[in-house]
C-alpha cells in the first residue's frame, strides 16, 4: 500500500506527457527550452519546501499511502513528483491557453472578414 500515491503521481505524469504528444504543447515543442523550464520551476519548489521546512511551516504527514523515503529531511521522495507533474501540467495548460486562444482570434478574424466587416475597427 506504500506506493500508491506515488503510483498515482507516475500515472498522472505519463498523462500530462500523453496529452503533451498529442497536440505538441511544451516538450514535443522545444525540448531544450521546455527542459530548462520544468527544472527550474521544480528546484524553485524544492528550495521553497526546504526553506519552509527549515522555518517549520512544513511537515510530513504521515499515511500508508507513501513510500515514507526521504529526500531530505521532511521531505518525502514523493514531493519531487508532484513538483515535476505541478510545473508540467501547469507549463501543458498555459501551451492548451494560448492555442486556443490562437484558434478562436483565427476564427474571429476569418468570420469577419467573410462578412465584409473591418477586422479590429479598421476598413482595409
Amino acid at each position: 500500500m506504500g506506493f500508491v500515491y506515488l503510483a498515482a503521481l507516475l500515472v498522472s505524469l505519463f498523462g500530462m506527457v500523453m496529452l503533451d504528444r498529442r497536440f505538441r504543447l511544451f516538450f514535443w515543442r522545444d525540448v531544450p527550452r521546455a527542459a530548462v523550464t520544468l527544472l527550474v520551476g521544480v528546484v524553485f519548489f524544492l528550495v521553497w519546501d526546504v526553506v519552509g521546512i527549515d522555518l517549520g511551516i512544513f511537515f510530513r504527514g504521515e499515511t500508508s499511502f507513501m513510500t515514507g523515503v526521504l529526500v531530505a529531511t521532511e521531505l518525502p521522495l514523493e514531493e519531487v513528483f508532484f513538483l515535476t507533474l505541478l510545473c508540467y501540467l501547469t507549463m501543458n495548460l498555459l501551451a492548451a491557453a494560448r492555442m486556443a486562444a490562437a484558434v478562436v482570434l483565427d476564427r474571429r478574424d476569418a468570420s469577419s472578414t467573410q462578412a465584409g466587416r473591418p477586422v479590429d475597427g479598421v476598413a482595409s
